[in-house]
């Protein structure tokens, strides 16, 4: 079931907004005219992201919001029907990553790599779903990763969460059967946005996105074709799509040729320091991933 009314009448909850492919697909959206409500966890980044959005058409509201907070997930719902009188779509976005090898990683931040990236999403669905049933329907839409299809080392955590936000979409949609709700998923490709820099990382090596590299504006145009027309699953990036066909195809070679690639192409040269990146907090560096691992080379020498 798509949206009960085109994009410049309806009203879409956005998590992960204040940057990167969250703020590629407000700005988006907000040139139909549609009314965006964004939750990120900067209130700055925010509140520049609506400022934006205004200013190419559409409505925004931004509202500070910790996914993984379940009250606070209830507020940011209370507020876009407080404003806007309804919800017709949820965009489950918000992630954050670790860079670590599993077998040393730091549990505690595996944890919360997990606590964002499902349990974040698990409390938008449990927010969305009922308002959008009361409303006559809707579109859910959970932005998973290629890395939800295939993986890549020293990225266990992400590729973790990744599958489990897939799995998160194929049983919603077991359970809601024929409900008046699609719930779909997206799977970005590697994409230029300021993931890489801000995610934690204990390996000592600068993390990057693996080429080739999209654009944000990429997803967000493939987020506002699902809203318009559901779909199951849809990539963003014709590579991820082929990556992910080699790993129904031949799991094997798909398997040991990311392991190999993804080794080599993940990282830039030189050394990084530890750290939790933006794990337990909101980052500064909002730069796209190619252009904010140059500055964060400048910053750590």
């Amino acid at each position: 079931m798509s949206l009960r009314r085109p994009l410049s009448e309806s009203v879409v909850v956005l998590t992960g907004a204040s940057g990167g492919i969250g703020a590629a697909t407000a700005e988006a959206l907000a040139r139909h005219g549609t009314a965006v409500v964004l939750a990120g966890r900067g209130p700055d980044a925010l509140a520049e992201v609506a400022q934006r959005c205004r200013a190419a058409g559409g409505r925004a509201l931004d509202v500070p919001t910790e996914i993984t907070d379940r009250a606070a997930v209830a507020a940011l719902a209370d507020k876009a029907e407080s404003r806007y009188g309804r919800i017709d779509a949820w965009i489950n976005n918000a992630s954050v990553g670790l860079y670590a090898a599993l077998e040393d990683a730091p549990v505690e931040q595996v944890r919360r790599t997990i606590e964002v990236n499902v349990f974040g999403y698990l409390h938008g669905v449990q927010e969305a779903l009922p308002r959008m049933r009361a409303t006559g329907g809707g579109v859910l839409v959970n932005v998973a990763s290629v890395l939800g299809a295939v993986t890549t080392p020293f990225m266990g955590a992400y590729n973790l969460s990744k599958h489990a936000v897939r799995a998160l979409s194929d049983t919603l949609r077991q359970e809601i059967g024929d409900e008046p709700v699609s719930v779909c998923t997206v799977l970005p490709a590697s994409i230029d946005t300021p993931f890489y820099p801000n995610a934690a990382n204990v390996t000592g090596r600068t993390p990057r996105p693996i080429p080739p590299v999209y654009r944000p504006e990429t997803v967000a145009t493939t987020i506002v074709r699902v809203l318009r027309r559901p779909r199951r699953e849809a990539y963003a990036g014709a590579l991820g799509h082929a990556m992910a066909i080699g790993q129904r195809i031949a799991p094997g070679l798909t398997e040991r040729g990311m392991g190999w690639y993804g080794a080599r192409a993940a990282f830039s040269p030189g050394r990084a320091p530890v750290s939790t990146g933006n794990l337990y907090r909101p980052s500064a560096l909002l730069l796209g991933g190619l252009a904010a691992a140059v500055a964060y080379r400048r910053i750590t020498r």
